[in-house]
Order: structure tokens, then sequence, then C-alpha cells
């Protein structure tokens, strides 16, 4: 382990200068995005990082999917039960970050979350697979449970009691993010990584260069 210190790595795949960026971060994200799946490299291009704060101001992160973007905010579908639920409902305020190592960048995007509309998450639950809408009833998510078991039971519970046509569970939808601020980050040689910065001021999009 004391190798760890020695690892270097020089990033040089790619630049982000201002003349190339998109005026706005949506544009701008929707490119990468774009570029990130189109790539055949990246695993998971809508892997991201959710962050959210306790009541406590303790924070805590995990990897989740994104289901959709537009104009409206960044869209992810959840047990509202869970931990990051009941932290959302004390503090609608996360930051996401999505980290594509193989293309060497990163994008950060924080803002308010608010819950989608039952319409929209009843129509994201009935596009997923069976075994996923079982899940979404089976799993009480972030709670401790004594083994596996006790999903596998639960699976088969809800198998029996839903058949082939769950209804979506009341504690189960979807959250939205609304971005007041986006980071786009390329790694750059010797260190000089560029990280271009969109805020939204008095509705408008400014741009700046940060330091590295």
């Amino acid at each position: 382990m004391s190798d760890l210190g020695h690892l270097r790595k020089s990033y040089e795949r790619d630049v982000l200068e201002e003349a190339q960026a998109a005026s706005a971060p949506l544009l701008q994200f929707e490119q990468w995005m774009k570029e990130a799946l189109a790539s055949g490299v990246v695993p998971e291009p809508n892997a991201m990082t959710v962050a959210t704060v306790s009541p406590e101001g303790r924070p805590s992160t995990r990897v989740v999917l994104v289901k959709a973007f537009d104009e409206r905010g960044i869209v992810w579908y959840t047990n509202y039960h869970s931990r990051k639920g009941r932290e959302l409902a004390g503090n609608p305020y996360a930051a996401l970050q999505f980290h594509w190592v193989e293309m060497e960048r990163v994008v950060r995007i924080e803002g308010k979350v608010e819950k989608v509309s039952d319409a929209e998450s009843d129509a994201y639950y009935a596009s997923r697979p069976l075994d996923s809408r079982l899940g979404a009833w089976a799993s009480p998510q972030s709670e401790v449970i004594s083994s596996r078991a006790v999903l596998v039971a639960n699976a088969a519970k809800a198998a029996a009691q839903h058949g082939l046509n769950p209804a979506r569970p009341p504690h189960w939808g979807g959250f939205r993010l609304v971005p007041d601020t986006w980071e786009f980050w390329q790694g750059r040689k010797s260190r000089l990584h560029d990280r271009l910065r969109y805020r939204l001021v008095d509705g408008v999009w400014q741009r700046e260069r940060l330091a590295p």
C-alpha cells in the first residue's frame, strides 16, 4: 500500500477551452453525455454520485443511475424511505457528480431537489423489468435486515400479491435536482486541468474558469 503515493497519471486526452464550450451548461452536459455514450469505453455513462446531508450535518454519498435530464433538471428514481430520501426530505439541497474516468472528465452539479410528478414516476416504473418493479416492493431500502433471505422472501411475497402488473409503491418514485451550479472538469497535463463553472445569476448562466 506504500506504493499508492507514487501512483501518477498524465491527463492528455482532451481540452476544455471557453471558445469550444457551450454558452449554457445543459448544452455542454448533453454534448459530453453523447460523447460518453458513443465512446464505447465508459461502462456506465449514466452513473452518478449523489451527495446529501443529514440533519446533523453529516454528508453521505451513493451511486445511482440518471434516467432523464432536460431544462428542468436531472432525474433519478429511488425509495423515498431510503437514507437519501429521508435526508432530502429534511434538506432538499444535494450535489451530483459524474466521473467518466476513461475520458478524463468530471461533471459536478449542485441545486435543490424536488420530487417528480406521480405521472412521471408511474411512467418510468411501468417501463422497468418485472423483477425490478417487484424489487421496489421487496426492499426496505437502507433498513437493517437479518439476512438476504428476507429480500428473497419479500420478493416472493410481492410476486404473489401483485402478480405481473404491480402498481408503483407509494414510497418509490423520482427526484429531480434543479441545478443552480455546474462545473465541467477536463484533465490536463501537469495537473493544470480545465475547470469551467456555470452559475445561475438572476436567471442567466454566468461562465467562469476556476484554477485547478
